[in-house]
């Protein structure tokens, strides 16, 4: 009986003594290891990889905004279209569709899940594709794909070189800029494929309205 009960309080103690320093290295020592680290390393995107304009955070360059001037009758977002706009944000939440950017809600991010032939999607990108049409003055042949569907997540930060092409005439319009201005704009903030090969080119929503509000101040 006694030497059961020294097995076992041994066998505590051993336990008591491991979770001790388990506790200590991986809930304390390691972080502090792997946050000192990436502040000292990676201190942008350890932070968020946040952008700064005239010395404010404006947003973060991993993370899609919405541009709007407030909201209409039924409570949805406006465009304003004085700014360069993202792709959908469809995300887990409700999904209003009277613009290009509905959502980018942080807190729902996500796909919506709803397949090619879903009916709901299918409406929602017909609806998309007239307000782009009519509100760019082209032909809804020529929208692209970014411009009516959401990424996976629902906040992606980048549309493609052709999406923001199709908005150039649109915004020097609405701030009373010269176009070619406005298309070498674009032209400087398209990205190139990652390393050269991966993924497609790009440009960074909010860079380029940034570069945009430079070009109007």
């Amino acid at each position: 009986m006694n030497n059961s009960v020294r097995n076992t309080a041994r066998l505590l103690g051993a336990g008591l003594r491991a979770l001790l320093v388990l506790t200590v290295v991986c809930g304390v020592l390691y972080p502090l290891v792997v946050t000192g680290v990436a502040q000292a390393a990676f201190h942008d995107q350890a932070n968020g990889s946040e952008v700064r304009q005239n010395g404010k955070v404006v947003g973060s360059e991993l993370l899609g905004q919405r541009y709007d001037k407030g909201t209409d009758a039924k409570g949805d977002p406006v465009p304003d279209l004085r700014y360069f706009q993202p792709r959908p944000s469809a995300g887990l939440g409700s999904n209003k569709t009277n613009g290009v950017n509905p959502q980018y809600d942080l807190q729902v991010s996500g796909a919506t899940n709803q397949g090619a032939t879903n009916t709901d999607l299918i409406a929602a990108v017909k609806e998309r594709k007239k307000w782009v049409a009519e509100t760019y003055g082209v032909p809804e042949s020529k929208v692209p794909a970014d411009a009516v569907t959401s990424s996976g997540s629902g906040l992606d930060p980048d549309i493609s070189p052709a999406y923001a092409e199709l908005q150039v005439t649109r915004v020097a319009k609405e701030n009373h800029l010269d176009r070619a201005k406005v298309e070498r704009l674009v032209q400087d903030t398209v990205e190139g494929r990652v390393l050269g090969f991966m993924g497609e080119p790009r440009v960074n929503v909010l860079r380029l309205n940034m570069g945009l509000r430079d070009l109007t101040e």
